[in-house]
């Protein structure tokens, strides 16, 4: 069952960033993270602060294309996945889904309703919305 533990009004990229960093005390562990929202809802931006307040000081970008971007960053592995672009679920087969969801890293996953059916249950969903100028985030852990 889960349970919304934040509910929020980011106004800006600034906020959106802070909160990633925030959010790294949730993800103890080798928890997977579904990151829910449109384009342009903040997806990526959120994952950019979460490596942040992990100690990534490279660039982040979506990884449309490829898939998966892994990083290896203070001693833990980070996978963000962008399945926005996944036409047939078995498309996953070809990147190892399995192993990958069962391997000791921190899951961050875009668009994950394009994976329904292969991928495990979450163990926090954070659904981010578009409001006025910026943006509306809920934190649920599962």
């Amino acid at each position: 069952m889960s349970h919304t533990v934040l509910s929020r009004y980011l106004p800006d990229e600034a906020a959106t960033l802070a909160l990633g960093a925030e959010l790294v005390d949730l993800l103890s562990g080798a928890p997977v993270v579904f990151l829910q929202g449109q384009l342009g809802a903040g997806k990526t931006t959120l994952v950019r602060g979460i490596l942040r307040a992990l100690g990534h000081s490279g660039s982040v970008k979506s990884p449309t294309y490829t898939l998966l971007e892994p990083y290896e960053v203070s001693g833990r592995t980070v996978y963000h996945f962008d399945l926005y672009r996944i036409g047939e679920v078995e498309e996953l087969d070809f990147i190892g889904i399995d192993e990958l969801m069962d391997a000791d890293a921190i899951k961050l996953v875009e668009w994950p309703e394009r994976g329904a059916g292969r991928l495990p249950e979450p163990d926090v969903v954070v659904r981010l919305s578009l409001e006025g100028e910026g943006r509306r985030v809920e934190v649920s852990l599962q």
